[in-house]
């Protein structure tokens, strides 16, 4: 099979000019005001989500953090493709899309109805000009800026027609291209994208209350499916039983993903209430400081591994809501496997390994995680579970963005720490030694890039299968669970998939009946 003809399937069903909506739905309140005449105004439709991390700006270029293209992805910026809920490919500003034989060079057939909220044509000059603006910065986030080093060119074929060309085949790239990466700017936009936005979405974003929310408005002009909601407000809780008691009361339309699962009951109510279970990208890694001394030492890692009862911490910390994982890939992904026995919970084996390591009076090391509730709830069990080997983790919560992110992924300043990875098939992350796990094995690197590259799917899918086997006998990390997509909605909503594939909470296909 050519790589071409790996993506004919996700590719002869972007060939129909639509305009696809995937995404998750809230309820919305309808407010009715008097005016002179007799005209009837119409109802003013807003949707309230309550969500738990809050962007630091709306920089998804500059800007760490998935809570920012949680809010843009889809919603304001659009990309040439998108991931529906199963994991599949589909058209957004590209109508279709062409994969040269050899793998290199992808031409994308935009839509021709496409355009920015300015009123400016998406068209192939202005996905050029993105292109060589995120080549020229050189101040895009590292993953950002790995992604895109490996377009070489793009150019524009015609008006509607656009080629880009990559310095190697790659399974993942176009998948990349359906995060933050792909987002189109206009290129007129002359403004500051923390602060404001210029994209060719069905909303625009309107105002970041600091500490409180961030809000959406409709575009008026879009061009294809009209928004469904005037307004769209993003409520942020720290605390979720806060979250769940303004769902309760009615002040939410949806909580977009419960952070307290052992609340679902009190939404049992389908009267009131509906609850969707799925799964997500997002796997919850107890990530390991490669730079730290104890633990470039494989045994050290091994027994840190073995001295955690992973289904009793899922049960504890998360109500036993989500699925256990042995390396970074979840189920959705076509290379996963089912690797939770390796380095399985043995706390007598640990015991040895750590002896055989030269640990045999203890290891002290610094545990420092964000303050969000599925981090800080797994922690408490890896405290108490490292104490039973005789390892002593000191426990600190810090603030997401004003410390986690700038001292913990920024300069690598913690020994463990524990955070969910949302980005979609994002195994790569452990070829890139400056990524703040500083994991920096030759051997994983070129498992990668092999299958990354590999031009046949079915060997390139294998290649992953190895690469992630790598990882876990390596145990490069500890992977907790992967998170549940566990989100509650007022019982009039509709449209919401089970699946949450990508960064986005893709507004596009919410509705209220």
């Amino acid at each position: 099979m050519s790589f071409a003809d790996a993506w004919r399937r996700p590719r002869s069903a972007a060939t129909k000019a639509v305009a696809l909506v995937v995404g998750l739905t809230l309820g919305f309140g309808v407010v009715g005001c008097s005016t002179s005449g007799n005209a009837t105004p119409a109802p003013t439709r807003n949707l309230v989500i309550g969500a738990t991390y809050e962007p630091a700006s709306m920089d998804a270029w500059h800007v760490v953090g998935a809570s920012i293209p949680q809010v843009l992805l889809y919603n304001v910026y659009e990309t040439l493709v998108k991931v529906d809920a199963e994991g599949q490919l589909k058209p957004l500003l590209a109508q279709a899309w062409e994969i040269s034989p050899d793998g290199l060079n992808y031409t994308f057939h935009l839509n021709p109805a496409a355009k920015f909220a300015s009123g400016n044509p998406v068209n192939a000059a202005a996905v050029v000009a993105n292109i060589e603006r995120l080549k020229n910065d050189t101040k895009l986030t590292p993953t950002l800026a790995s992604q895109i080093s490996l377009v070489t060119s793009a150019t524009a074929i015609d008006e509607h027609q656009v080629k880009i060309t990559l310095e190697h085949p790659s399974l993942m790239w176009l998948y990349q291209m359906t995060t933050a990466l792909g987002m189109i700017i206009d290129p007129a936009f002359t403004g500051d994208v923390a602060s404001a936005s210029a994209g060719s979405g069905p909303y625009a974003f309107s105002a970041h209350d600091k500490g409180q929310s961030v809000t959406l408005v409709a575009n008026a002009g879009y061009w294809g499916t009209p928004a469904r909601f005037d307004k769209v407000v993003f409520r942020y809780f720290l605390d979720p039983n806060a979250e769940n008691a303004a769902m309760l009361s009615g002040d939410l339309d949806i909580i977009s993903n419960l952070q307290a699962p052992d609340a679902l009951p009190q939404f049992s109510d389908t009267a009131q209430f509906t609850t969707i279970d799925g799964s997500t990208n997002g796997e919850v890694v107890l990530g390991l400081n490669h730079e730290t001394k104890a633990l470039k030492d494989l045994k050290v890692r091994q027994a840190l591994t073995m001295a955690i009862d992973r289904k009793a911490l899922l049960d504890t910390a998360w109500n036993g809501q989500g699925t256990l994982i042995g390396s970074m890939s979840v189920p959705t992904d076509p290379w996963y496997e089912d690797l939770t026995a390796t380095n399985a919970y043995n706390p007598a084996k640990a015991k040895e390994l750590l002896k055989e390591a030269g640990y045999a009076s203890g290891l002290t090391l610094r545990l420092r995680v964000p303050n969000l509730p599925y981090a800080v709830r797994s922690a408490q069990f890896v405290v108490s579970q490292l104490a039973d080997v005789g390892v002593t983790a000191k426990l600190e919560e810090l603030d997401v963005a004003g410390r986690w992110i700038p001292e913990v992924y920024a300069k690598a300043d913690y020994d463990l720490t524990i955070i969910a990875h949302v980005e979609p098939r994002d195994l790569g992350n452990f070829a890139n030694p400056k990524y703040y796990w500083r994991y920096d094995s030759k051997k994983f690197q070129q498992l990668y890039a092999a299958a990354d590259a590999n031009t046949d799917p079915a060997q390139g899918i294998a290649g992953m299968k190895a690469a992630a086997r790598y990882l876990a006998d390596d145990a490069a990390a500890i992977w907790l669970f992967a998170l549940p997509n566990l989100v509650i909605t007022k019982n009039t909503i509709t449209g919401v998939p089970t699946n949450a594939t990508s960064d986005s909470f893709d507004l596009t296909s919410i509705a209220s009946r």
